[in-house]
């Protein structure tokens, strides 16, 4: 049992530890006993050669397949393989419709484990890449749905999680590639806001969530457009008409009054602002040339109000 915050209510989300510990469990045994980055039988030049063909696999059982094979590459310390390659197929066989509702499940399976607190990734990658892998099974379960209501809002729960638990704030390295758990994050939330299934408490639970990495702990600037990505599913979910002007007006005070502040300037005090800062110049922009007026009605006196704080 969690609890998430929103508007000074606390909503109470449950996600039974032994599912996930068996779960865990049970991949960390198929691990040691098969796990392969690049899968038994293929090599980086054979999956450098399926991209250049445009990831085309004629064989439905074996592109079902390799797409299980792969989600061990989304760990692996070079970033082709990770990125470039084991993501790429996925995406694109998601996006494709190429996956079939038995390989999407598997997926879900094998990689909500990966999100849990705790989940041992020492190099850092594997968790958020397994949260941007997550993000694809849950936009096709958004195009077309294969999940149970109460699937769904255990993912919405392993998601909200998975965010506020996020400490490790690394980026981009030019030798390793992305890790970036915090966009990663917030793209998984982005899937699920915009699916006219969640609803309106999950989507509290979702900005919740989004609010505890705003400004997250300590003093580290965010300097690799992680305010664009978090403010995204802000956006998408303020053109659904699930939350009134009131609602949203009190999120963006809650918001702005985290901030923090001191005088003179510490590093912590100068990161929330810039980090708030971004935030909040890269929605307001988006609502005024993408939001229609009810969405602008509904909006833009918080996002406003929040942006005189920071003066």
């Amino acid at each position: 049992m969690r609890a998430s915050c929103f508007l000074g209510k606390c909503l109470k989300i449950t996600i039974d530890p032994r599912r996930l510990a068996v779960a865990a469990l049970l991949m960390c045994s198929a691990a040691m006993a098969s796990a392969a980055c690049p899968p038994a039988g293929v090599t980086k030049a054979s999956l450098e050669a399926l991209k250049a063909a445009d990831w085309n696999v004629a064989d439905d059982a074996r592109r079902q397949a390799l797409a299980l094979e792969l989600l061990d590459c989304l760990g692996a310390p070079d970033p082709a393989l990770r990125d470039d390659l084991a993501f790429e197929a996925l995406s694109h066989w998601a996006r494709a419709m190429q996956l079939g509702v038995a390989t999407l499940r598997s997926m879900r399976a094998a990689l909500v484990p990966q999100l849990a607190p705790g989940a041992p990734d020492d190099a850092g990658f594997r968790r958020p890449f397994s949260a941007l892998t997550l993000a694809e099974v849950a936009r096709a379960d958004r195009v077309q749905p294969f999940l149970s209501t109460a699937e769904r809002h255990e993912l919405v729960g392993v998601a909200t999680t998975y965010l506020v638990t996020v400490r490790d704030y690394r980026g981009f390295d030019a030798r390793e590639g992305w890790r970036h758990g915090v966009a990663h994050g917030a793209d998984l939330l982005l899937q699920l806001g915009l699916n006219p299934a969640v609803d309106a408490v999950e989507l509290k639970l979702i900005l919740a969530a989004i609010a505890t990495q705003v400004m997250p702990p300590g003093a580290h600037f965010y300097i690799y457009g992680e305010g664009d990505r978090l403010m995204t599913p802000v956006f998408y979910i303020g053109r659904r008409d699930a939350l009134s002007a009131e609602e949203w007006s009190a999120w963006f005070t809650a918001l702005a009054a985290q901030r923090l502040k001191a005088d003179p300037p510490t590093q912590a005090s100068l990161a929330a602002r810039h980090n708030l800062s971004q935030f909040l110049l890269e929605l307001y922009p988006s609502i005024k040339e993408s939001g229609t007026p009810e969405m602008q009605a509904r909006m833009l006196p918080g996002v406003v109000a929040a942006i005189k704080t920071l003066n």
